[in-house]
């Protein structure tokens, strides 16, 4: 067998599926796995008779490997990967490349950029989305590190990517050291958002609207065919209408406690550090840990009291109204995200293409929609667009289902049935609409008890005033403070 275009450590179910994926497009694959077993397991199993080359150490794998080496992490995120790089430094020479294609935080990525570049090689920090089947059938990729080392990768992440309808491929250059696992950071939170909107409106249908499991899979179904046609509306009308060996409703089985693997936290932090109103994907972290609390929950149930109020309107025309509510709602959720992506390319000097990250979100994802073919309509008509909310298309379309969305909300605050991403999405909607805000009257409270200083209307931004609310003060001011 000749030697290999690509290796790849790590044996799980990602990296077995990455392997079985490239080599149908072509590509031999050489892997290692650090329970050396699993390699052999996996060679005389799934791997038989392809073009996949098992290797039993480190520098196996590299003597096996075409030049310019390209190595792949599929390892856990962490010190794992640090580990693998000590490893994979002696065993490449000057110019291979090192790929880590797991959920790592994308300081790290910006760290071993540094420190591997600084070694001789280069080095990749790439974002995998769409799980299992993703990964084998085209996943989306969002790689960025070392600018030269893409040159090298471009044809074997291409074909092995998730395609659009128009047959362009769901993978480009992101940006430089940690853009692409930034990028998959904030997949993930709006990921996040998705997950508890849809979550939200199902349990509108279910304790409003008293629809079985059945009709709330009907529904499901007929907005799959729609503008909110999305792999996660997909998967919820399955899981709704899927039943067990015995006819239980598996749905109705499942303990409501959620679970995090840290990445919606990490975007929500990063917000705050970068200063950016990330408040539905915000909520959406926060109403899992809220779900978590289970036993204080069960608890409180039997103390803490809400209105009795019922649904008395037509449910047909509030079903659709939470149509409209869950689509401009998910509008906010994306352009908190593409704000957020926006301060980052500020902050760590990318050059990101937000119409390419729309593009590689088209397939292969969690997230993937019909609706991101629209976001990147409205970045390749204006490159520069600050905001979601003032492409015509979404403006537009919030503008036809403004009414439906303040019903939604007002009805589930009526009702005692907490819908905490749509809220805080119509709040920001709501916020970055007013020309004035209350935080005049802030900026008052913080200069009366801390002669934090403030700006004035009728004076030039930059100029800083403080006033002697008390008498007692003085004029001595603190520090301005950080808008």
């Amino acid at each position: 067998m000749s030697k290999a275009d690509i290796g790849l450590i790590g044996l799980a179910v990602m990296g077995e599926n990455l392997i079985l994926n490239m080599e149908s497009k072509g590509f031999t694959v050489a892997c290692y796995n650090r329970t050396v077993s699993k390699v052999d397991d996996f060679i005389n199993g799934r791997a038989k008779g392809k073009n996949i080359i098992g290797c039993n150490s480190i520098e196996q794998l590299a003597e096996n490997l075409k030049r310019t080496r390209k190595v792949m992490l599929m390892v856990k995120a962490g010190a794992p990967v640090d580990a693998f790089i000590e490893q994979l430094l002696p065993a490449l020479e000057d110019g291979d490349i090192i790929i880590d294609g797991g959920n790592s935080h994308f300081p790290d990525t910006i760290r071993r950029t540094e420190y591997v570049e600084s070694k001789g090689k280069l080095y990749i920090g790439t974002g995998v989305s769409g799980g299992e089947e993703g990964a084998l059938r085209g996943p989306s990729i969002m790689p960025g590190g070392s600018p030269t080392a893409w040159q090298h990768l471009k044809t074997i992440f291409q074909a092995i990517c998730a395609k659009t309808d128009d047959g362009e491929p769901c993978c480009d250059w992101v940006g430089e050291n940690g853009a692409g696992h930034f990028v998959k950071m904030v997949h993930n939170g709006i990921e996040y958002g998705d997950m508890q909107m849809i979550c939200e409106t199902y349990q509108l249908m279910k304790e409003a609207l008293g629809l079985t499991n059945q009709q709330m899979h009907d529904v499901f179904a007929e907005w799959y065919k729609g503008e909110l046609n999305s792999y996660l509306i997909e998967i919820t009308r399955d899981i709704l209408g899927f039943k067990d060996e015995n006819g239980n409703e598996v749905i109705d089985l499942i303990l409501d406690t959620a679970g995090q693997k840290g990445t919606g936290k990490w975007t929500g932090i990063e917000a705050l550090n970068l200063g950016q109103p990330l408040t539905l994907i915000a909520e959406a972290v926060f109403a899992r840990c809220l779900s978590a609390l289970k036993e204080k929950r069960v608890a409180a149930s039997k103390v803490l009291s809400g209105p009795k109020s019922e649904f008395t309107g037509d449910k047909n025309a509030f079903i659709n109204d939470l149509r409209r509510a869950l689509y401009v709602s998910k509008i906010v959720s994306y352009a908190q995200g593409y704000q957020l992506m926006r301060a980052a390319a500020a902050e760590y000097k990318w050059n990101l293409n937000y119409g390419g990250v729309a593009l590689m979100w088209r397939g292969g994802c969690i997230i993937r929609s019909v609706f991101l073919g629209k976001i990147k309509d409205a970045f390749d008509k204006n490159p520069d667009l600050d905001n979601l909310l003032l492409d015509p298309f979404f403006k537009n379309a919030v503008e036809k289902a403004q009414a439906s969305w303040r019903r939604v909300v007002t009805t589930a605050i009526q009702l005692g049935i907490p819908v905490p991403a749509m809220t805080s999405a119509l709040a920001y909607y709501d916020g970055y609409r007013h020309e004035r805000l209350p935080a005049n009257l802030l900026q008052a409270q913080r200069d009366y008890f801390g002669a934090h200083t403030y700006e004035r209307v009728d004076k030039p931004r930059g100029e800083f005033f403080h006033t002697n609310w008390t008498g007692r003060g003085g004029q001595t001011a603190a520090s301005t403070y950080t808008a």
